[in-house]
């Protein structure tokens, strides 16, 4: 090519490339991409505490008294995350209802919302023979003098609908004020459930601490089930108002009683020498046991304890099981976040 008429061709592609920039800041740095939406770091949801990450002995903390074999201890790290101060309450789980109802009927209908989302209020009546149950079956959900009662009647599949709702109202809420989303609400893994319950104390038995269900002023810790044929020594002879209880180190309420909790993992007799020992869990859709923590009010001292591993059918709704959501931690400013 003459380089007479070389010249004007590379000045004008030296304009084109330049008005390009090939997707790099004013002056060709590497700034990365433009538009994206603020996130600072990350902020507490509304309702829950942080639970700092770090590494702990996860299993049984004394005798395994059915010589189940199913929990050995097992030194496990988990990632920071967040995990609701108290159960989901009757009335957090009716605006969960109510939104359904106003929103969703067209797409899930009718009788899928009613039978498998709305509480199962006749487990007052079936899961106990010969136990006048029907005040409960009438008033428990409903009733505004229950509003701050555990929900309970919610099977897993219900519990795991609550989280992925709650995530899409949250997000939907951030996006309109042109905020980053949340990470997903989302049922917590038996790791984390047991790692938030001991609250940082290595090897704790119970929540608070000390291997005794009452303190120094002989008041009951939680509750449960003290005596035989004695429900009401700890104060309520069904379930309590969540956080009626000294929280844990970590800020958690009801951690030990009042009703159990439904966790993300499957069921699995070896999955403690089975499992990785960084957040370890166990998503199995193929095993319709799933994991179910901390005791309640009709349960006697060992199942409050944290080493006590227990399971539901996933199908099944219980007077005496609810749930509460977790949240991962992210970005910075965060302790062991991922």
């Amino acid at each position: 090519m003459n380089k007479f008429f070389a010249l004007p061709f590379v000045a004008s592609m030296a304009l084109l490339l330049g008005s390009c920039s090939f997707g790099k800041g004013p002056q060709g740095d590497l700034v990365g991409a433009e538009d994206r939406p603020e996130f600072n770091p990350q902020e507490v949801p509304f309702g829950m505490v942080p639970c700092p990450g770090g590494t702990f002995h996860m299993g049984q903390t004394d005798e395994d008294i059915a010589a189940s074999m199913v929990n050995m201890n097992k030194q496990v790290t988990i990632a920071g995350f967040y995990m609701d101060e108290t159960e989901i309450t009757n009335n957090e789980y009716r605006q969960f209802m109510n939104a359904i109802l106003q929103d969703s009927v067209d797409v899930l209908g009718q009788e899928y919302i009613m039978t498998e989302l709305y509480p199962d209020t006749t487990v007052w009546v079936r899961d106990f023979t010969y136990h006048m149950g029907d005040p409960l079956m009438e008033y428990y959900y409903s009733h505004p003098a229950f509003d701050d009662y555990p929900v309970v009647g919610v099977d897993w599949f219900a519990a795991k609908y609550f989280c992925n709702w709650r995530t899409k109202n949250k997000n939907a809420a951030s996006a309109e004020e042109g905020l980053a989303g949340v990470p997903g609400f989302r049922l917590p893994s038996e790791a984390e459930w047991e790692y938030a319950a001991r609250g940082g104390r290595e090897l704790a038995t119970f929540p608070w601490g000390g291997p005794y269900l009452r303190n120094s002023k002989g008041c009951m810790l939680a509750n449960f089930k003290p005596g035989r044929g004695d429900y009401a020594s700890d104060g309520y002879a069904y379930t309590s108002p969540v956080g009626a209880y000294f929280p844990n180190d970590f800020g958690l309420y009801d951690m030990s009683g009042n009703v159990s909790e439904w966790c993300d993992d499957a069921y699995m007799e070896s999955s403690m020498p089975v499992v990785w020992d960084m957040n370890p869990t166990n998503p199995d859709d193929n095993e319709p046991r799933k994991m179910v923590r901390g005791g309640s009010w009709k349960d006697i001292a060992y199942f409050l304890e944290t080493g006590t591993r227990n399971f539901e059918y996933q199908d099944s709704a219980r007077s005496y099981i609810g749930f509460r959501c977790a949240m991962i931690q992210i970005g910075m400013g965060t302790n062991n976040s991922l």
